[in-house]
């Protein structure tokens, strides 16, 4: 059997790293085993930043909603357990976006509650 050289797929494994990370500075976008690396960091960090960003956003519309309804004279967890217990099923983000966006519309499902 003859022997097959492996140039043409090397070049294309390390055009296909050096791809991935274009614009990093330095070793990192231009040396594969330094881009390698940068690759297997960035994916471990993004990943974990993923699933922060879906606690993030819950505590925004919980902050959203806590101000809206001290306008109205209510507090967080009243209005969330009254919620469970009439079995209303708006989420958190619905209810959010309902009282920064139109205030109105809020304030009456809130006097339906009470």
């Amino acid at each position: 059997m003859s022997r097959v050289k492996g140039g043409i797929m090397a070049q294309k494994r390390r055009r296909n790293i050096l791809t991935q990370v274009k614009g990093y500075r330095f070793g990192r976008s231009k040396k594969k085993r330094q881009a390698r690396e940068a690759i297997y960091h960035a994916q471990l960090h993004a990943f974990a930043h993923r699933k922060d960003k879906k606690n993030d956003f819950r505590s925004l519309w919980i902050s959203r909603l806590n101000a809206a309804l001290k306008l109205n004279g209510l507090r967080y967890s009243k209005f969330i357990n009254t919620l469970q217990e009439k079995n209303i099923k708006l989420d958190r983000k619905v209810m959010s976006t309902l009282a920064k966006d139109r205030p109105g519309v809020f304030s009456r499902i809130i006097l339906e509650l009470r």
